[in-house]
């Protein structure tokens, strides 16, 4: 018997789907629960909380995806690559991998939900630099401790032009 038979009758197409819903219900939930926090708390014990939370997330997601492909331990950049396709987020953002040369990856956020929403009501970019640098830190360490994380562009920099709402560069130190 199947662990989920609601889920076996359904074609890939309707899987599909249920994958990119619940990515952006996990989104819509973690983005109530920063605006809670920063109702009742304000906008920097917000970003400090969601930092602390992040920084564990962010390793628990990569540890179930090193597993999940079976990727080795220090798996270098070719293993950080594949494992950024797979992140929850990837369902619902719109993401380029650039290899400039063979120590280097880049990650461009051609289109994040929450700033393309934000760009919709007129808002003010979200300014998630600090969140993104231990988010990215962290899952591309768990990834391979030999991968420095480094921060391009991300609000609150102006991003006005880039033709993306944030870019990473990932570097292998040997």
């Amino acid at each position: 018997m199947s662990k989920y038979p609601e889920l076996d009758a359904l074609d890939k197409e309707e899987l599909i789907k249920v994958i990119e819903d619940e990515a952006k219900n996990w989104l819509a939930h973690d983005g109530l629960w920063f605006q809670a926090v920063e109702r009742h708390f304000g906008m920097d014990a917000a970003i400090k909380l969601d930092e602390e939370a992040w920084k564990d997330f962010t390793q628990i997601e990569a540890r179930r995806i090193i597993e999940r492909l079976n990727l080795p331990e220090n798996s270098g950049l070719d293993g950080l690559e594949k494992a950024l396709n797979f992140r929850m987020y990837r369902r619902i953002n719109e993401q380029v991998i650039e290899r400039p040369d063979e120590h280097t990856l880049i990650l461009k956020m051609v289109t994040c939900r929450v700033q393309a929403a934000r760009q919709r009501k007129n808002l003010p970019f979200f300014p998630c630099k600090s969140v993104g640098i231990i988010e990215y830190g962290y899952f591309a360490s768990t990834i391979d401790s030999r991968i420095k994380t480094r921060v391009i562009k991300c609000p609150p920099d102006d991003i006005t032009g880039a033709g993306y709402h944030c870019a990473w560069e990932f570097k292998l130190e040997e």
